[in-house]
């Protein structure tokens, strides 16, 4: 499964239909099927437009943060945390040994921010490595040398450094939470990411309070044209895609508990 679904989205994601879409009309063309070749073509270059030019993908990412709005005041005490790796920058971090993160950091800093303002609260980490290779460490890994730097004492870390899927997060880190008695744990993760974490969560009975993090959107994003971040809006459309891909495929796998929690 963990295979299947990385192979899925080598050619599944926005930019890489487009440009599939462009060689098969180019082969038809070869073949001179001409309508088919026109068709395929037509089809990759309104992927591309889509992709690039519009906030079609912005769209698609607001609906998904606002799922689970963020709560407005934090809680008065907390006992503990599960954040869900996949901010650190594995490759980078194991040959430089350093602490990198990608465009989902504040999934650590809010984190970090609470285990700060509670001193008590334990934090579990689940993320280990997510790559098809298997060669570089995971965000458990990171944490156990990011924390530390911040006051927040390794001890207070539960770290599961095994998982490489949503679903691996969830089925590691129910055997944890048990053998370290906690329950009633915030579930950190990035806004567009909570549905499918809280579905498998409440598939597998975990009791969890959602608080997203990693916002990508302001909310007040319409459907039109934009020509003026084409990367940007490839990136996260790409990043919506991606989570509507897991949503169903998790659906369908009977891995979560509804198709579109909220």
């Amino acid at each position: 499964m963990f295979l299947f679904s990385k192979l899925v989205w080598v050619f599944g994601q926005p930019l890489s239909l487009a440009f599939f879409l462009t060689v098969l009309g180019f082969l038809a063309l070869a073949f001179r099927l001409r309508k088919s070749a026109l068709l395929l073509s037509g089809l990759g270059a309104a992927v591309l437009f889509a992709t690039l030019y519009t906030t079609a993908g912005n769209y698609l990412l607001q609906g998904l943060e606002n799922r689970f709005p963020k709560p407005a005041q934090d809680p008065d005490s907390l006992q503990c945390m599960i954040v869900l790796g996949g901010a650190f920058e594995n490759e980078v971090n194991t040959a430089r040994h350093g602490i990198e993160f990608n465009a989902a950091a504040d999934r650590f800093i809010e984190t970090l921010r609470l285990a700060q303002k509670f001193p008590q609260s334990r934090i579990l980490i689940s993320g280990g490595d997510g790559s098809i290779s298997g060669h570089y460490e995971g965000d458990a890994a990171a944490s156990a040398r990011f924390f530390p730097l911040f006051g927040v004492a390794r001890e207070r870390l539960v770290e599961e450094t095994t998982s490489r899927t949503t679903f691996e997060n969830a089925t590691n880190t129910k055997d944890l939470l048990a053998t370290n008695g906690l329950s009633k744990c915030l579930l950190i993760t990035s806004g567009y990411h909570m549905p499918r974490s809280v579905g498998i969560f409440r598939k597998l009975g975990i009791d969890v309070v959602p608080w997203p993090t990693d916002f990508r959107t302001d909310g007040e994003v319409h459907l039109g044209l934009d020509f003026t971040q084409p990367s940007l809006n490839a990136q996260n459309t790409a990043t919506a895609v991606r989570e509507w891909f897991g949503l169903v495929g998790y659906y369908l796998a009977g891995r979560t508990s509804e198709l579109y929690p909220k």
